[in-house]
């Protein structure tokens, strides 16, 4: 059923994309700079490009701006995410170290003492 609706929203994301681009296929010239500016450096690129594809073009360089933007953003999340997770194995190992010590006698006669007596009460 989801796989369904999935299929039939890309279809139609398809066709609306197939429609705007049948709509827009005149072509349109880019420039890099102004043409004052491209004549005054010396650089006058230009390229004849349909209109959909520069729409399209655009989009797509919008994503991945916006991508590459929240990746650097979040950047430091990741690095705490990272030191916490290096905290909780050394945690980890010493909770293990610990219990593995818990059946073993106390090393202070006293506090051997103070065990022996306790279990003997219970």
């Amino acid at each position: 059923m989801v796989r369904t609706l999935r299929l039939l929203f890309l279809f139609a994301i398809g066709i609306v994309l197939l429609t705007v681009a049948l709509a827009n296929r005149a072509p349109v010239t880019l420039r890099l700079l102004p043409e004052e500016t491209g004549v005054f450096f010396g650089i006058d690129w230009t390229v004849d490009l349909p209109l959909f594809l520069v729409i399209f073009g655009g989009i797509v360089a919008g994503l991945l701006i916006g991508f590459v933007w929240e990746w650097l953003r979040e950047a430091k999340h990741r690095a705490e995410a990272s030191r916490r997770r290096g905290e909780v194995a050394r945690l980890e190992r010493e909770v293990s170290a610990l219990k593995g010590k818990v059946g073993a006698p106390p090393e202070d006669e006293v506090l051997a003492l103070v065990d022996g007596g306790a279990r003997k009460r219970a």
